[in-house]
C-alpha cells in the first residue's frame, strides 16, 4: 500500500509537501461543518433554518431545545469524537505494526469489547436494565439510561486485550506481522467466547447482547463524549509530536534506530494509547467495525504516506465517514433506529478484500 514503507523520512521532504493538500484539508474540515448542520437540522423532526438558529442559542420553543441538544448534538459530536478517535487508532496501528490490515477489528479489540459487554450483560444482570431501558425509550435516548456495567465489561475486555498484545510484543520479541496474527488469534477466542456466553443466556440477555453489539451513537451523553475526548486529544497531540519518528519507523527499525528514534518506545506508548481510544469508543458506542481500517487507507489515497499529513487527513476522514454512516442511517429509515455500524462495516468490508487481494498480487 502507498506510504506503507516507501518513502523516506527526509526532513527536507517532508517540510516540501506539507503546504500543497491543504486545501484539501480545509475542504474536509468545511465539509464536516456542513455536514453537521445538515445532520442536526434533519431527521424526523425537521428543523428550518430559523428553528436551528433559536434552538441552538436557547431562544425557541422548549421541544426544539430539547431536539437538538439533548438527541442531536450529542449524536453528532459522539460520531465525530468517535470517528475522529477510530480514524487516528487505526492509522497508529497499521504504522507501529508496520502492516496495512491492522486495525481495532482485525487486531480483535472489537471482539472484545463485545465478549465484555455479554459477559456483564448475562453474568452481571445488565441485560434486564438494558431491556428495560430498550423499551421505555426513545430510540436516541434508551443508552442514556442505560447501565455503565455493559460499557465498564466492554472497556475492561478491550484493556486486556490490548494488555495481551503488548506483553507478547514486548516480552517475546514479535514482529509487527506475528502481533497482527496474534489479534487475529485473539478475535476468534473473544468470537468463540461471545458465542459461549449466548448459548447459557436467556432469550432476553441474548436480545441484550445482539442489540449492544450493533454500533450506535446515539448511545453516548454529553459525558461519555468528554471521556473519550481527553484521550482522543491527548493521542493526536502525541502522535502530531512524532510525525517525523513514525515516518523514520516506516522506513525499517535499524534505519529508525540509526535516525536516534526509539521505536519500541514509540510502538509501545502509541499503541497504549490506541488501545485506550478503542476501548472507551467502542465501549460507549457498541461494535463500529473497519473505520479504523477504511480512514486511513482513503487518506493514503489522497496525500501519500507522510505522517504529517496523515494524521490529520485520517482524523477528519474517520470523524466525515461515520457521521455521514450515522445521518445515512436516520434518515433512511427516519426513526435513527439503523445502527452505524451495520453501514460502517458495508463500506469497510469491500475494501478489507480488496487489501488481502492487492497484498496476495503484491
Amino acid at each position: 500500500m502507498a506510504g506503507m514503507g516507501r518513502g523516506g523520512p527526509d526532513r527536507d521532504n517532508l517540510t516540501q509537501t506539507i503546504s500543497r493538500p491543504w486545501p484539501m484539508l480545509a475542504g474536509l474540515a468545511a465539509a464536516l461543518v456542513v455536514l453537521a448542520a445538515f445532520a442536526a437540522s434533519h431527521g424526523s423532526y425537521a428543523l428550518s433554518p430559523g428553528q436551528f438558529w433559536q434552538a441552538l442559542w436557547g431562544d425557541g420553543p422548549p421541544r426544539l431545545g430539547v431536539v437538538l441538544w439533548q438527541i442531536r448534538l450529542p449524536r453528532i459530536a459522539a460520531a465525530i469524537v468517535c470517528g475522529w478517535g477510530l480514524g487516528l487508532a487505526g492509522l497508529a496501528l497499521q504504522t507501529l505494526l508496520h502492516n496495512p490490515l491492522a486495525s481495532p477489528f482485525t487486531l480483535g479489540f472489537s471482539h472484545a469489547a463485545a465478549f465484555g459487554a455479554a459477559l456483564a450483560i448475562v453474568c452481571l444482570d445488565a441485560g434486564d436494565q438494558l431491556v428495560t431501558a430498550t423499551r421505555s425509550a426513545a430510540p436516541a435516548e434508551m443508552f442514556l439510561q442505560g447501565p455503565l456495567t455493559i460499557s465498564l465489561g466492554a472497556f475492561l475486555a478491550t484493556i486486556a486485550a490490548s494488555a495481551i498484545i503488548l506483553a507478547l510484543a514486548r516480552q517475546k520479541a514479535m514482529s509487527p506481522g506475528a502481533v497482527v496474527l496474534v489479534g487475529v488469534a485473539l478475535s476468534s477466542l473473544f468470537a468463540a467466547g461471545t458465542v459461549l456466553v449466548q448459548y447459557l443466556a436467556t432469550d432476553s440477555e441474548i436480545a441484550a447482547v445482539v442489540f449492544w453489539s450493533f454500533g450506535d451513537v446515539a448511545r453516548s451523553s454529553w459525558r461519555e463524549i468528554g471521556l473519550t475526548l481527553a484521550p482522543t486529544a491527548l493521542a493526536t497531540a502525541y502522535l502530531a509530536a512524532n510525525g517525523w519518528a513514525m515516518n523514520a519507523l516506516l522506513a525499517g527499525e535499524e534505519t529508525a534506530a540509526g535516525l536516534g528514534v526509539n521505536g519500541p518506545r514509540l510502538r509501545f506508548w502509541g499503541m497504549t494509547l490506541a488501545a485506550l481510544i478503542i476501548a472507551l469508543a467502542t465501549a460507549f458506542n457498541g461494535v463500529i467495525g473497519f473505520l479504523g481500517l477504511l480512514a486511513p487507507h482513503v487518506s493514503r489515497m489522497l496525500v501519500g504516506g507522510n505522517h504529517a499529513l496523515l494524521l490529520p487527513f485520517s482524523c477528519l476522514t474517520g470523524a466525515l465517514l461515520l457521521l455521514l454512516a450515522d445521518t445515512m442511517g436516520r434518515l433512511l429509515l427516519v426513526s435513527g433506529a439503523m445502527p452505524v455500524g451495520v453501514l460502517t462495516s458495508f463500506l469497510g468490508a469491500p475494501l478489507f478484500l480488496y487489501l488481502l487481494i492487492k497484498r496476495q498480487d503484491d
